[in-house]
Protein backbone atom coordinates (compact mmCIF):
# COMPACT_ATOMS: atom_id res chain seq x y z
CA UNK A 1 0.00 0.00 0.00
CA UNK A 2 1.96 3.01 -1.25
CA UNK A 3 -0.94 5.44 -1.85
CA UNK A 4 0.08 8.25 -4.24
CA UNK A 5 3.29 9.33 -2.53
CA UNK A 6 5.11 9.80 -5.85
CA UNK A 7 2.39 11.64 -7.74
CA UNK A 8 4.03 13.88 -10.35
CA UNK A 9 7.52 12.45 -9.73
CA UNK A 10 9.80 11.08 -12.45
CA UNK A 11 12.36 8.36 -11.85
CA UNK A 12 14.88 6.07 -13.50
CA UNK A 13 15.18 2.44 -12.39
CA UNK A 14 18.22 0.30 -13.13
CA UNK A 15 18.46 -3.42 -12.49
CA UNK A 16 15.23 -4.97 -13.73
CA UNK A 17 16.10 -8.45 -14.99
CA UNK A 18 12.76 -10.24 -14.78
CA UNK A 19 9.44 -10.16 -12.94
CA UNK A 20 11.07 -11.49 -9.74
CA UNK A 21 13.64 -8.67 -9.54
CA UNK A 22 13.57 -6.39 -6.52
CA UNK A 23 13.95 -3.55 -9.03
CA UNK A 24 10.73 -4.62 -10.73
CA UNK A 25 8.87 -4.79 -7.42
CA UNK A 26 10.06 -1.23 -6.72
CA UNK A 27 8.96 -0.19 -10.21
CA UNK A 28 5.46 -1.54 -9.69
CA UNK A 29 5.15 0.08 -6.27
CA UNK A 30 6.49 3.39 -7.63
CA UNK A 31 4.05 3.30 -10.52
CA UNK A 32 1.17 2.56 -8.14
CA UNK A 33 2.35 5.56 -6.10
CA UNK A 34 1.95 7.80 -9.14
CA UNK A 35 5.48 8.00 -10.58
CA UNK A 36 6.47 8.28 -14.23
CA UNK A 37 9.30 5.83 -14.85
CA UNK A 38 12.18 5.14 -17.21
CA UNK A 39 14.25 1.96 -17.31
CA UNK A 40 17.58 0.64 -18.55
CA UNK A 41 18.80 -2.72 -19.78
CA UNK A 42 22.09 -4.33 -20.75
CA UNK A 43 21.99 -6.72 -23.72
CA UNK A 44 19.25 -7.73 -26.14
CA UNK A 45 18.10 -10.67 -24.04
CA UNK A 46 17.37 -8.44 -21.07
CA UNK A 47 15.87 -5.77 -23.35
CA UNK A 48 13.05 -8.05 -24.43
CA UNK A 49 12.20 -8.97 -20.84
CA UNK A 50 12.24 -5.37 -19.64
CA UNK A 51 10.14 -4.10 -22.53
CA UNK A 52 7.59 -6.86 -21.95
CA UNK A 53 7.28 -5.95 -18.28
CA UNK A 54 7.13 -2.21 -18.93
CA UNK A 55 4.13 -2.72 -21.21
CA UNK A 56 2.13 -3.80 -18.15
CA UNK A 57 2.55 -0.38 -16.53
CA UNK A 58 0.20 2.53 -17.22
CA UNK A 59 1.39 5.25 -19.57
CA UNK A 60 4.63 5.19 -21.54
CA UNK A 61 7.97 4.34 -19.97
CA UNK A 62 11.12 4.79 -22.06
CA UNK A 63 13.66 1.97 -21.98
CA UNK A 64 17.34 2.74 -22.65
CA UNK A 65 20.44 0.60 -23.19
CA UNK A 66 23.08 1.16 -20.52
CA UNK A 67 26.23 -0.63 -19.48
CA UNK A 68 27.11 0.97 -16.15
CA UNK A 69 30.80 0.23 -16.69
CA UNK A 70 30.79 2.51 -19.76
CA UNK A 71 31.11 6.27 -19.27
CA UNK A 72 29.88 6.76 -22.83
CA UNK A 73 26.70 4.83 -22.05
CA UNK A 74 26.12 6.92 -18.94
CA UNK A 75 26.56 10.13 -20.92
CA UNK A 76 24.03 8.93 -23.48
CA UNK A 77 21.64 7.95 -20.70
CA UNK A 78 21.84 11.43 -19.22
CA UNK A 79 21.07 13.02 -22.58
CA UNK A 80 18.16 10.64 -23.22
CA UNK A 81 16.68 11.42 -19.82
CA UNK A 82 17.08 15.15 -20.40
CA UNK A 83 15.32 14.93 -23.76
CA UNK A 84 12.53 12.55 -22.73
CA UNK A 85 11.84 13.49 -19.10
CA UNK A 86 13.43 16.92 -18.76
CA UNK A 87 14.19 16.38 -15.10
CA UNK A 88 14.47 13.44 -12.71
CA UNK A 89 13.24 13.19 -9.12
CA UNK A 90 14.66 9.82 -8.15
CA UNK A 91 17.01 7.03 -9.15
CA UNK A 92 16.88 3.39 -8.09
CA UNK A 93 20.22 1.53 -8.26
CA UNK A 94 19.55 -2.20 -8.03
CA UNK A 95 22.64 -3.51 -9.80
CA UNK A 96 25.22 -6.03 -8.63
CA UNK A 97 27.40 -8.61 -10.31
CA UNK A 98 30.28 -10.94 -9.53
CA UNK A 99 31.71 -13.96 -11.30
CA UNK A 100 29.92 -17.11 -10.21
CA UNK A 101 33.21 -18.72 -9.18
CA UNK A 102 33.80 -15.85 -6.74
CA UNK A 103 30.51 -16.65 -4.96
CA UNK A 104 31.71 -20.14 -4.10
CA UNK A 105 34.61 -21.41 -2.07
CA UNK A 106 36.45 -18.84 0.06
CA UNK A 107 37.03 -15.09 -0.28
CA UNK A 108 40.78 -15.64 -0.03
CA UNK A 109 40.76 -17.12 -3.52
CA UNK A 110 39.15 -14.08 -5.17
CA UNK A 111 41.11 -13.07 -8.27
CA UNK A 112 42.18 -9.49 -8.90
CA UNK A 113 40.01 -9.44 -12.02
CA UNK A 114 36.99 -10.79 -10.14
CA UNK A 115 37.46 -8.30 -7.31
CA UNK A 116 37.67 -5.32 -9.66
CA UNK A 117 34.64 -6.49 -11.66
CA UNK A 118 32.46 -6.84 -8.56
CA UNK A 119 33.52 -3.42 -7.28
CA UNK A 120 33.00 -1.70 -10.64
CA UNK A 121 29.51 -3.05 -11.31
CA UNK A 122 28.19 -3.36 -7.77
CA UNK A 123 29.70 -0.32 -6.04
CA UNK A 124 31.35 2.27 -8.28
CA UNK A 125 28.32 2.32 -10.57
CA UNK A 126 26.35 4.09 -7.83
CA UNK A 127 28.87 6.94 -7.81
CA UNK A 128 28.92 7.13 -11.61
CA UNK A 129 25.13 7.11 -11.85
CA UNK A 130 24.76 9.70 -9.09
CA UNK A 131 27.15 12.00 -10.93
CA UNK A 132 25.14 11.43 -14.12
CA UNK A 133 21.71 12.10 -12.62
CA UNK A 134 22.52 14.94 -10.20
CA UNK A 135 22.38 17.69 -12.89
CA UNK A 136 18.86 16.49 -13.76
CA UNK A 137 17.69 16.85 -10.14
CA UNK A 138 17.45 20.63 -10.18
CA UNK A 139 14.74 20.59 -7.50
CA UNK A 140 16.44 18.00 -5.33
CA UNK A 141 15.76 14.32 -5.38
CA UNK A 142 16.29 10.88 -3.91
CA UNK A 143 18.76 8.14 -4.83
CA UNK A 144 18.50 4.66 -3.35
CA UNK A 145 20.54 1.52 -3.73
CA UNK A 146 20.06 -2.07 -2.60
CA UNK A 147 22.46 -3.72 -0.21
CA UNK A 148 22.64 -6.74 2.11
CA UNK A 149 23.85 -7.66 5.59
CA UNK A 150 26.84 -9.45 4.04
CA UNK A 151 28.40 -5.99 3.86
CA UNK A 152 29.12 -6.02 7.59
CA UNK A 153 29.06 -9.70 8.49
CA UNK A 154 30.87 -12.58 6.83
CA UNK A 155 28.14 -14.58 5.09
CA UNK A 156 29.16 -17.94 3.66
CA UNK A 157 29.63 -17.82 -0.13
CA UNK A 158 28.78 -14.10 -0.35
CA UNK A 159 32.51 -13.42 -0.46
CA UNK A 160 33.55 -10.65 -2.87
CA UNK A 161 29.99 -9.35 -3.10
CA UNK A 162 30.00 -8.65 0.63
CA UNK A 163 33.14 -6.55 0.21
CA UNK A 164 31.55 -4.72 -2.74
CA UNK A 165 28.42 -4.03 -0.70
CA UNK A 166 30.55 -2.63 2.13
CA UNK A 167 32.08 -0.20 -0.37
CA UNK A 168 28.60 0.57 -1.67
CA UNK A 169 27.35 1.50 1.80
CA UNK A 170 30.37 3.71 2.42
CA UNK A 171 29.67 5.37 -0.93
CA UNK A 172 26.12 6.12 0.21
CA UNK A 173 27.46 8.14 3.13
CA UNK A 174 30.01 10.08 1.09
CA UNK A 175 27.52 10.77 -1.71
CA UNK A 176 24.95 11.94 0.84
CA UNK A 177 27.46 14.53 2.07
CA UNK A 178 28.46 15.62 -1.44
CA UNK A 179 24.89 15.97 -2.71
CA UNK A 180 23.17 17.24 0.42
CA UNK A 181 23.58 20.90 -0.47
CA UNK A 182 21.59 20.20 -3.63
CA UNK A 183 18.82 18.61 -1.53
CA UNK A 184 19.55 15.23 -3.09
CA UNK A 185 19.25 12.43 -0.59
CA UNK A 186 21.14 9.13 -0.87
CA UNK A 187 20.14 6.03 1.08
CA UNK A 188 20.43 2.25 0.97
CA UNK A 189 17.85 -0.44 1.60
CA UNK A 190 19.37 -3.55 3.17
CA UNK A 191 16.91 -6.25 2.21
CA UNK A 192 16.74 -9.65 3.77
CA UNK A 193 17.28 -12.60 1.42
CA UNK A 194 14.76 -12.62 -1.42
CA UNK A 195 14.51 -15.39 -4.01
CA UNK A 196 15.70 -13.45 -7.06
CA UNK A 197 17.78 -14.48 -10.07
CA UNK A 198 20.85 -12.83 -8.55
CA UNK A 199 20.33 -14.50 -5.17
CA UNK A 200 20.08 -17.93 -6.75
CA UNK A 201 23.64 -17.44 -7.96
CA UNK A 202 24.85 -17.68 -4.35
CA UNK A 203 25.72 -21.23 -3.37
CA UNK A 204 23.61 -22.44 -0.43
CA UNK A 205 21.02 -19.67 -0.77
CA UNK A 206 18.15 -21.94 0.31
CA UNK A 207 19.97 -22.60 3.58
CA UNK A 208 20.23 -18.84 4.16
CA UNK A 209 16.48 -18.44 3.64
CA UNK A 210 15.73 -21.21 6.15
CA UNK A 211 18.15 -19.82 8.74
CA UNK A 212 16.78 -16.26 8.53
CA UNK A 213 13.18 -17.44 8.81
CA UNK A 214 14.10 -19.34 11.97
CA UNK A 215 16.17 -16.61 13.63
CA UNK A 216 14.49 -13.33 12.61
CA UNK A 217 12.26 -11.68 15.25
CA UNK A 218 9.26 -11.84 12.89
CA UNK A 219 10.02 -15.54 12.32
CA UNK A 220 9.79 -15.33 8.55
CA UNK A 221 11.59 -14.03 5.49
CA UNK A 222 10.81 -10.59 4.13
CA UNK A 223 8.43 -10.31 1.19
CA UNK A 224 9.65 -8.52 -1.92
CA UNK A 225 6.67 -6.14 -1.71
CA UNK A 226 7.85 -5.04 1.74
CA UNK A 227 11.23 -4.11 0.30
CA UNK A 228 9.49 -2.21 -2.50
CA UNK A 229 7.22 -0.30 -0.11
CA UNK A 230 10.14 0.78 2.07
CA UNK A 231 11.94 1.90 -1.08
CA UNK A 232 8.99 4.03 -2.18
CA UNK A 233 9.01 5.66 1.25
CA UNK A 234 12.67 6.62 0.79
CA UNK A 235 11.94 7.94 -2.70
CA UNK A 236 9.02 10.03 -1.50
CA UNK A 237 8.83 13.39 0.32
CA UNK A 238 7.79 11.49 3.46
CA UNK A 239 11.48 10.67 4.02
CA UNK A 240 12.70 14.22 3.34
CA UNK A 241 14.85 14.29 6.49
CA UNK A 242 16.64 10.99 5.87
CA UNK A 243 19.95 10.72 4.03
CA UNK A 244 23.14 8.68 4.25
CA UNK A 245 21.33 5.82 5.98
CA UNK A 246 21.11 2.07 5.56
CA UNK A 247 17.51 1.03 6.24
CA UNK A 248 17.08 -2.64 7.12
CA UNK A 249 14.03 -4.41 5.71
CA UNK A 250 14.76 -7.96 6.86
CA UNK A 251 12.14 -8.89 9.46
CA UNK A 252 14.60 -7.76 12.12
CA UNK A 253 17.27 -10.37 11.41
CA UNK A 254 20.09 -7.80 11.58
CA UNK A 255 19.49 -7.10 15.28
CA UNK A 256 19.84 -10.72 16.43
CA UNK A 257 22.92 -11.97 18.23
CA UNK A 258 23.41 -15.52 19.45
Amino acid sequence: MTMRMLEGKKGIILGVANKRSIAWAIAKASSDAGATLAFTYQGEKIKEKVEELVKTLPGTSPVYPCDVTSDDDLARLQENLRQDLGSVDFLVHSIAFADRKDLEGIFLDTSRKGYLLAQDVSSYSLTALSRMVAPLMSQGGSIITLTYLGSERAVKNYNVMGVAKAALEASVRYLAVDLGARQIRVNAVSAGPVNTLAARGISGFTEILDHVAHKAPLQRNVEIEEVANASVFLLSPLSSGITGEVIYVDCGYNIVGI
